[in-house]
């Protein structure tokens, strides 16, 4: 099973799952979401790169309702649940069911944004997305990264996987779910310190880039393209 059907299989729940999953859920979006440097009622570019079932975009949304998104993942049903999410707003949404590793347009989007897909890559793609992105945002544009950031020990992974099981129980997670979302991380996660992510948004061209807010595994990564003016 590759990562696309492996997210497939967890479509029925998906959502859901990712509010008892993170820690500080609403704040982590909140956060990422007041990031962007622009007026709520601004028409502008985003693109979401591993969307899912469009949850980050449709926090977005919530507080640019002008703004034009296109949404890109590898998970055909995810991406279908985002296609039903966004029905009534044809003209602001378009999809790519591809693998945004390749993608190559031109400079044309004032925000990037991913949420918790970038961790599967390993360093060296993620170095290499990292370089694409910069490439992808215009002037002054934002690149806000949602993501899980590996533990500096792993006394310190164990006390972040135990405090997890607790949380998501308390929350109501059924065993099942917990051991798919177990299997999924083993099969496909490569986590990076959050060092090593500063410094590879750095050396990618962005002027400045920082964690900005940070809960346990989870952080909220803001890199910001050089303005030319």
């Amino acid at each position: 099973m590759d990562i696309g059907d492996a997210f497939d299989a967890a479509v029925d729940y998906y959502d859901g799952w990712m509010r008892k999953a993170l820690p500080g859920y609403g704040e982590l979006f909140a956060t990422a979401t007041s990031l962007i440097p622009l007026e709520s009622d601004r028409a502008f570019d985003v693109l979401d790169l591993g969307a899912g079932t469009g949850l980050f975009s449709k926090h977005v949304l919530d507080v640019f309702p002008n703004a034009r998104f296109t949404l890109v993942d590898l998970a055909e049903k995810l991406l279908d649940t985002a296609r039903s999410r966004f029905a009534e707003r044809p003209d602001q949404f378009t999809y790519a069911n591809a693998d945004y590793r390749a993608i190559e347009p031109p400079p044309q989007f004032e925000a990037v944004i991913s949420s918790l897909s970038i961790h599967h890559l390993t360093d060296e793609e993620k170095r290499d997305l990292f370089r694409r992105v910069n490439r992808l945002v215009r002037d002054g544009g934002v690149f806000i990264n949602v993501d899980q950031i590996r533990a500096e020990s792993p006394a310190m992974e164990k006390m972040y996987r135990s405090r997890w099981l607790d949380q998501v129980r308390r929350e109501g997670a059924t065993e099942q779910q917990i051991a798919e979302s177990l299997k999924r991380r083993d099969d496909f996660d490569h986590d990076a310190l959050l060092g090593d992510q500063l410094r590879w948004l750095r050396e990618a061209g962005f002027a400045s880039a920082d964690c900005v807010y940070k809960n346990w595994f989870v952080g909220v990564f803001l890199a910001v393209r050089q303005s030319s003016r």
